[in-house]
């Protein structure tokens, strides 16, 4: 009996029967799929249950529709045996460094689609030994030949994506869907994981030198402002003060200005008041001049100019602003000492604008 368990389906490869009739399309060339009866590949395989099956009539080829998990490891996975031959991956990167990678791929096959897939590669074992190691094999040898070491490492991820693409274009070509593709393990050589370890410790060295600098830094603020924190009451004091000061200064700038506005004004009314006091003065000296004048001149109508002359004399005499007695005295003529001395007196006492004093002869004699 033929045993078909859930998750599993038997495709059956019929070698006798009904003559051979394919009902794949002239598009699909890896053999003959036919209705069940007939010789080739039936394309409705056989489902959970247990079939009497004759061995040598029907060949049945079981097809796991479960996710099969294949592992590139040492270790093959409990569920089959199918992975049993799959070895980790082994390339080199562009500089030379030998890569040990550890994969782990996720491949899934349609139970209407198993009679196709048997078709094109005969047997399970030959999907995953013939085209999946292949292919997964070439891609990532490619792949690490065309990058650096530390790239790889910094870009695994990307690796990985890359990888899974490639892998399910290079299955859909054979019905089989992927469902992951999965970086497990890298294995690196010893001189590079020495080089990447001391990079790896300078950077965190680094790292802590950056922190420990922010430490010291926020140790620094806090001790400045616990400082200025103890200095408030002189901070204030002195910043007081500098108010203080810069309100005197202004004060006395303000009083300066002020001072100084005081004098411009003052002096300028002093001027103005010098000026007004000499124009008075000029014009009253003028008026008083020109008074005399005409009291003189009416006088000397009056009464004659050696007569005016005389009492101009006697005038000034009397408030004491000369000295009757000159210094030398000059005498001649018939008149006497009486003479000369009326004589110099009319010359001082003589106006500005009066004609010159006739000679002393012919002036009138004294009274």
């Amino acid at each position: 009996m033929l045993v078909v368990n859930q998750g599993e389906v038997a495709v059956i490869k019929g070698f006798v029967g009904l003559p051979t009739l394919d009902t794949s399309g002239v598009e699909f060339k890896f053999g003959s799929i036919v209705r069940p009866g007939h010789r080739g590949i039936w394309q409705e395989p056989l489902r959970t249950g247990k079939y009497a099956i004759n061995p040598r009539v029907y060949a049945p080829e079981i097809v796991p529709t479960f996710i099969l998990t294949l592992n590139w490891a040492h270790a093959s996975s409990e569920a089959h045996d199918l992975d049993a031959r799959l070895l980790p991956i082994v390339g080199k990167s562009r500089e030379g460094f030998i890569f040990t990678i550890d994969l782990q791929v996720q491949i899934h096959v349609s139970d209407t689609k198993a009679p196709k897939v048997i078709s094109m590669v005969a047997t399970m074992l030959n999907l995953v030994n013939e085209v999946l190691q292949s292919a997964v094999g070439n891609h990532f040898r490619n792949t690490l030949q065309d990058l650096e070491a530390v790239r790889f490492i910094e870009t695994r991820q990307e690796v990985q994506r890359a990888a899974f693409v490639a892998v399910r274009e290079h299955l859909a070509a054979y019905d089989v869907e992927t469902r992951g593709v999965y970086i497990q393990d890298v294995v690196f050589p010893e001189e590079l994981v020495e080089v990447l370890t001391r990079r790896e410790i300078a950077t965190q060295e680094r790292t802590t030198y950056v922190e420990q600098q922010k430490a010291e830094t926020a140790r620094i603020e806090v001790e400045k402002a616990r400082g200025t924190a103890d200095m408030q009451v002189e901070l204030a004091s002195a910043q007081v003060s500098v108010d203080i000061s810069a309100n005197q200064s202004r004060a006395r700038e303000a009083e300066a200005r002020g001072e100084a506005a005081y004098v411009r004004t003052t002096g300028r009314a002093e001027a103005d008041r010098t000026e007004a006091i000499g124009l008075a003065e000029a014009r009253a000296a003028e008026a008083l001049g020109l008074a005399k004048a005409a009291g003189y001149d009416a006088q000397r109508d009056a009464i004659g100019e050696g007569a005016t002359a005389l009492v101009a004399i006697a005038g000034a005499i009397a408030e004491g602003g000369i000295d009757i007695m000159p210094d030398v005295l000059v005498t001649g003529g018939g008149g006497g000492a009486l003479d000369g001395l009326a004589a110099t007196l009319v010359n001082l006492f003589r106006p500005k604008a009066a004609v010159e004093t006739p000679p002393a002869d012919e002036l009138p004699a004294a009274s």
